[in-house]
């Protein structure tokens, strides 16, 4: 039974996790939801209820089941979406705002953005429900490179262009080297290609005001050698392997076998938990 309990979950992390984030990185829901789960006795460990979501698991020892059966770690799934304007890059709004799981509900698998477009922002957004893989993409220290189209509310001149590319002062340090591309300029407005290495909140629309212009138009066409292509606006595919290998150091690749088939009543819990509630 032992070998049932999240294999694979956190390659090369430390043994121990709370119980809430042990069913959340198995890929069944958010932690929200594990503690809703846990709080309502659909939990064991060790072969007794446990209502304490932050009770400590050892991924060595102790067996946790999920309504009666063995958890197991979801299979690695990774999304491709283009998202539009007007969707929160979240799960749930309290204001009731659609977001990105809206166009998601097809997919049984709970996955996470990796990183985020705000409400006003359409483009490339990764999904996916392996942890290390989402790490390696977000931070900056990787260089994994996120290209934008931008509408100015003004036309940039040459400086304005050099000083991108150099880097601009912004409220939480100065900005790395990014590579600039004037698209087009009309009367009133320039149309630029930008490319960056970070992350950070609202980068490039932070970046265009320190150079005394406006955004408004930001769509993000490719996360390291992810384009856009075919996709339509509002709908996702998943990576191809050859993707996913070209997007992620051979380290983080993930398996290709798959686990181990078990009888009916052994069959772990692993991609069926989510479905997104209507509102």
């Amino acid at each position: 039974m032992r070998q049932a309990i999240l294999k694979a979950v956190a390659a090369g992390a430390s043994a121990k996790k709370t119980l809430e984030r042990v069913i959340s990185k198995a890929g069944l829901g958010s932690r929200t939801e594990a503690r809703s789960w846990i709080h309502a006795g659909r939990v064991t460990v060790n072969g007794r209820v446990t209502q304490n979501p932050d009770q400590w698991i050892d991924f060595e020892h102790d067996r946790v089941r999920f309504d009666g059966r063995p958890l197991e770690a979801a299979e690695r799934l990774y999304i491709l979406l283009y998202k539009p304007t007007g969707y929160l890059t979240t799960y749930k709004d309290p204001e009731g705002r659609p977001t990105v799981y809206d166009l998601l509900q097809d997919i049984d698998t709970f996955v996470s953005p990796v990183g985020r477009l705000d409400l006003d922002t359409s483009g490339l957004l990764i999904l996916t429900n392996d942890n290390q893989a989402a790490e390696h993409l977000t931070n900056p220290d990787h260089g994994v490179a996120k290209t934008y189209l931008v509408k100015c509310a003004s036309v940039l001149d040459d400086a304005a262009l050099e000083r991108l590319r150099s880097g601009v002062e912004l409220a939480d340090g100065p900005t790395r080297p990014a590579m600039v591309a004037r698209v087009r300029d009309s009367e009133r407005y320039s149309h630029i290609e930008i490319t960056i290495h970070e992350g950070r909140n609202r980068q490039v629309r932070r970046m265009i005001d320190a150079v005394g212009s406006k955004v408004l138009k930001l769509v993000r066409t490719r996360i390291g050698p992810l384009a856009i292509g075919e996709l339509k606006i509002g709908k996702w595919r998943p990576l191809t392997a050859e993707e996913i290998q070209a997007l992620l150091p051979r380290r983080l690749w993930p398996q290709s076998t798959r686990p181990r088939s078990t009888s009916a009543s052994e069959t772990p819990h692993r991609a069926k938990a989510f479905r997104k509630k209507k509102r």
